[in-house]
Parts: structure tokens; C-alpha cells; sequence
């Protein structure tokens, strides 16, 4: 072998040796570490929880009622009445299991006429109320109630509740299950008569006084002014014969003949809302004082407002 050759030898064998030396440094240690990035991962990967489970525990109840008292009659189904959201009108047409179970409910009832049907709605919180009453559930069991009364249950064998519960789940923002029902014994007569009779005196000594603004004739009731329309709406329902007057008033701003009209009117307003929200058109009475029976002195623009209103009493 020449020198020359051997030298050319010799710079390759360096070349060589210089590569190897550069890997086991260099690409090995990136290798490394890239692989235990990796493991490390793979680890996390491993040791983190799945997202968990959201379970449903909403329970479709459907019209189903038992007698609480000796549990000898119950019936079930699983259709129930329906309402859109924030609304308190029965969706029509009734599912005839329904109308099937109203008339075992009316039989049952009838034979037992020291029990009632306790009608439960159910809202959330999210709705709007757009009925007269304190809330949905109230509204949307008053719509019930009229519904068991149109098919022969009497008012008087009907307790109406309401409920928020925001687990209601809607369907194309329908509710089909916001409605609970359950058969309890009624309280002693006695206790009762005295109780509408207190509820009688208490709405007349407290009554519902509904204010308008200039020449106005519709209103928005308030919270507590919702519970005193549930409150009379009860004493209907458990007095046979009961009613309700419903007595306009004005300011003294214009003619007589226009205020008395404008009492009637304001009278009226008051009517349909009541009608529109469940309570029966023949148990109400309306009249107008016009400008006649003032509160406060028609001087002011407060004491005109004061005399812009509505009363509403038992009869």
C-alpha cells in the first residue's frame, strides 16, 4: 500500500469515527429526549379522567295519580298534557289516555267525595310569566283544573299547586311532562268553611286594587297582586255560587258621560284578563263609578293617579 493511499485511508477512517461520535452526542440525546416527551404524553394520556357522564335524571311521570290514603286506585300513562314555554295554554289535541284516565278519576271522586285531586305545574326559571297568576306552575295547573272541570270533576275536589323545577327538559320547546297529580284526603268541612270564610274577608278588607295610567285601560300586575288574583280565583273554585264585582274608577279629567265610559272600559280590560287567564266569565260582575268616588284629591296628578284604578271584590 502507497503513503498516499494510506493517507487518503486515514482521512476517511477519521471522517467516520467523527460522524459516530457526532450521533451517540448529539441526534442520539435529541432521540432521547423526544422519546421520553412521548412516554411522558402517553402517560398523561393514560392518568387524565374521561369527561364525565351527564345522566338525565328527569323521569317522564306522564298522567298518572294514585290514591295516597289506602292506594287501592291508581292509574298511569305516559302521555301528559303539553305547554309551550313561558305559556299556560293547554296544547290541543288531549291524549285520549288522558280523557281515559279523567273518567276513571271523575268515578273514583264521585264515590269518594271526601277526596280530592291535588294538580301540581311545574316550571323553570327561565321562563316568562305571562299569565295573572303568581307563577306558571299555578297558571298552567289552573288550565288542568278547567279541564277536569269541563269533563264533570268538580272545582271543589280540585287543589291546584305550582312548582319550579328546572330539570323540565322541552321538545321543540314544548314541555310534555310538567304536570304531577296525586289523590289526597280533603280537610274536615268545618275547617274549610271557615278558612274560604276567612279568605272571603281577607280579599274584601285587603282587595285588589288595580291602578292605569292617563286614559289607560289594560295593566301588569304585580307580584303581590298575583297572589291576591290566585287567592280569589280559590275562593271561586270552593264556594258554589260565589262572584266576583269588578269596579272602574276615574279621575275627574274630562266629561262624566266620557269617565264613566272609561270606568266600564277599565272595568272590562280587567274582565278579559281574568277570562284569559282561566277564571269563569259567568262569575264575574263589572260596574263603573266613573269620576263619582274619589280617593284622593283630583288637584295633584298623584291624586289623580290614585283615583285611576280598578277594584275587585267578593260579592
Amino acid at each position: 500500500m502507497s503513503k498516499k493511499t494510506r493517507y487518503l485511508l486515514g482521512i476517511l477512517l477519521t471522517i467516520v469515527i467523527g460522524m459516530i461520535l457526532m450521533w451517540l452526542f448529539c441526534c442520539k440525546e435529541s432521540a432521547d429526549k423526544e422519546n421520553t416527551i412521548k412516554d411522558q404524553d402517553n402517560q398523561e394520556e393514560v392518568n387524565t379522567p374521561p369527561p364525565p357522564v351527564v345522566i338525565n335524571t328527569t323521569t317522564n311521570m306522564g298522567f298518572t295519580f294514585k290514591d295516597s290514603i289506602d292506594g287501592n286506585f291508581a292509574y298511569k300513562s305516559d302521555d301528559n298534557f303539553n305547554f309551550n314555554i313561558s305559556d299556560f295554554n293547554i296544547l290541543t289535541p288531549v291524549s285520549e289516555k288522558i280523557n281515559i284516565g279523567i273518567g276513571k278519576l271523575q268515578t273514583h271522586l264521585d264515590g269518594n267525595t271526601g277526596k280530592s285531586i291535588d294538580v301540581t305545574g311545574l316550571y323553570t326559571s327561565s321562563e316568562n310569566n305571562t299569565s295573572a297568576f303568581p307563577n306558571l306552575g299555578v297558571a298552567r295547573a289552573n288550565a288542568v283544573k278547567n279541564y277536569l272541570r269541563s269533563k264533570g270533576i268538580s272545582p271543589m275536589q280540585i287543589n291546584i299547586f305550582g312548582r319550579e323545577d328546572n330539570m323540565l327538559i322541552s321538545n321543540d320547546s314544548i314541555f310534555s311532562d310538567s304536570m304531577r297529580f296525586l289523590i289526597s284526603e280533603s280537610i274536615n268541612k268545618n275547617d274549610e268553611s271557615e278558612a274560604l270564610a276567612a279568605l272571603k274577608k281577607r280579599i274584601n278588607d285587603d282587595p285588589l286594587i288595580l291602578h292605569f295610567g292617563n286614559a289607560q285601560a289594560s295593566i301588569n300586575p304585580t307580584v303581590a297582586q298575583r297572589q291576591k288574583i290566585a287567592n280569589i280565583n280559590r275562593y271561586l273554585d270552593k264556594v258554589e255560587g260565589a262572584s266576583i264585582n269588578i269596579e272602574g274608577h276615574t279621575d275627574n279629567t274630562g266629561s262624566r258621560v266620557t269617565n264613566i265610559r272609561l270606568g266600564q272600559n277599565r272595568a272590562n280590560s280587567v274582565k278579559r284578563d281574568f277570562i284569559n287567564n282561566g277564571i269563569s266569565e259567568a262569575r264575574i260582575i263589572t260596574s263603573s263609578k266613573g269620576p263619582d268616588e274619589p280617593i284622593a284629591s283630583n288637584a295633584t296628578e298623584e291624586g289623580r293617579a290614585k283615583n285611576r284604578r280598578s277594584i275587585v271584590t267578593i260579592n
